[in-house]
């Protein structure tokens, strides 16, 4: 490398959504100019893509912000993304940060590096969104086992939480036939599994007047993509003929994560949600007919405002009695500029903790009720290239994390296994069916 070459490093905080764009961020920087390193190494610029989903997101990233400043005081600072967007004038606050750059800005970056010296007032590029942003492609390449492919940018639903429209602007999307193109680019990087992500998937074709379903059904004809994963999907968009489409093809594979929120319709209705508990219970019935190990997981929020005990306890029973896999749970905190933000009858922290260590605990149960139901059954594994202790692992379709003595010829492979058993590391034990190797 020439003595002109900058490194430059990337960190990347919060959704699936946000490597992918950190991906394309990192490709859109010329060659010839920069040499990209991991975080822990030394560089001369460090980029921190950022989330905002909740206070502690917002904590995070100011920690991780200080943490490289700290590290490496003389490197080049630049903040991008959801944080940004938001909350340009906290991050500019903070010693050491060079480049803010919004939403939009971000996937500018290499226009904005045009001198690296430290600034003594940090540079703020974060405009107002607007209902006329554009769709900014992105995939991760970095794994060669899977890509995240970004589908669908922005949301319309105005939950009264959330500030996802506010840090991402109006739903919108590309057209097929570049989400395909991008795909052939991913197939033709030798990865095998794609995982189909953005704000709100379920919305996709709103702006090109196309439909997730559509899209589902070219996408599983590129050759190359053994695999396909959807990320969150919203219960009022995930309809029979998805469903049916997903049990019939063996691309796509069983795994729904599913956001859930809370299980009490009056919650439902002061959270601004689309859809009752019931339209909940009759996505997941429908899936477990179709495929009976389909893994399930569900977002939860707890203590949101005007969240009573009864209110809880609701939401409890209905998980306890629903066939999930898992549970993703958070504490309400209060967002700027939403709807809840005025609400009353605010919950108090000691008994939002209360409350999600028992909804965690409960994930932790459903998670084993779930694995113990698998062990003896046959199952599809893409296994990863990273090893730990000796060990290689990966995932099956139906996203159990599986583990095997390191065995070269299985990274980066997909397997038949027979699930055998637990580890103690909480990983399923497979043995490999040695007729199938992709």
């Amino acid at each position: 490398m020439g003595s002109n070459i900058k490194k430059v490093a990337f960190h990347t905080l919060g959704c699936k959504l946000n490597f992918a764009e950190t991906s394309s961020i990192a490709r859109s920087l010329p060659e010839n100019q920069y040499e990209r390193v991991t975080p822990d190494q030394k560089a001369d610029v460090y980029i921190i893509n950022t989330c905002s989903v909740t206070d502690a997101a917002d904590r995070k990233c100011r920690q991780i912000i200080k943490k490289f400043i700290k590290r490496s005081p003389e490197a080049f600072i630049a903040v991008v993304g959801c944080y940004s967007q938001l909350k340009p004038q906290d991050i500019s606050s903070i010693p050491g940060v060079d480049l803010v750059l919004g939403s939009n800005e971000k996937f500018d970056l290499a226009s904005y590096l045009t001198n690296f010296k430290k600034k003594k007032i940090t540079e703020v590029h974060s405009l107002q969104l607007s209902d006329e942003d554009r769709f900014l492609p992105s995939w991760s390449a970095g794994d060669r086992t899977r890509s995240f492919l970004k589908i669908q940018d922005g949301c319309d639903y105005g939950c009264a939480y959330c500030t996802i429209p506010l840090a991402r602007g109006k739903s919108r999307n590309p057209s097929i036939s570049l989400l395909i193109d991008e795909t052939k680019a991913i197939a033709d990087k030798g990865i095998k599994e794609i995982v189909l992500t953005g704000v709100n998937i379920g919305d996709f074709g709103k702006s090109t007047g196309d439909s997730f379903y559509h899209l589902l059904t070219e996408i599983v004809k590129t050759e190359g993509i053994e695999r396909i994963r959807l990320s969150s999907i919203e219960p009022n968009l995930l309809d029979d003929k998805l469903i049916e489409f997903v049990a019939g093809n063996d691309k796509v594979l069983s795994h729904f994560h599913i956001p859930l929120q809370s299980g009490s319709n009056k919650v439902l209705g002061l959270m601004r949600r689309r859809y009752r508990k019931e339209t909940f219970t009759g996505r997941v019935t429908k899936i477990k007919e179709l495929m009976p190990l389909a893994g399930i997981g569900a977002d939860v929020i707890v203590g949101f405002p005007g969240e009573t005990d009864a209110d809880f306890e609701d939401t409890f029973n209905f998980i306890e009695d629903t066939p999930l896999s898992y549970l993703h749970v958070f504490s309400y905190s209060e967002r700027t500029g939403t709807a809840a933000e005025s609400l009353p009858l605010k919950v108090s922290y000691d008994t939002k903790e209360l409350r999600s260590k028992r909804l965690i605990q409960l994930s932790s149960d459903k998670n084993l009720d779930f694995k113990k139901i698998n062990i003896n059954q046959k199952a599809s594994v893409l296994f990863e290239n990273a090893k730990h202790l000796n060990m290689v692992t990966g995932f099956t379709d139906n996203y159990l994390r599986v583990e095997h003595p390191l065995n070269e010829d299985l990274t980066g492979r997909i397997r038949r296994v027979i699930i055998t058993g637990i580890a103690d590391s909480g990983n399923m034990i497979v043995k490999l069916i040695q007729d199938h190797i992709r």
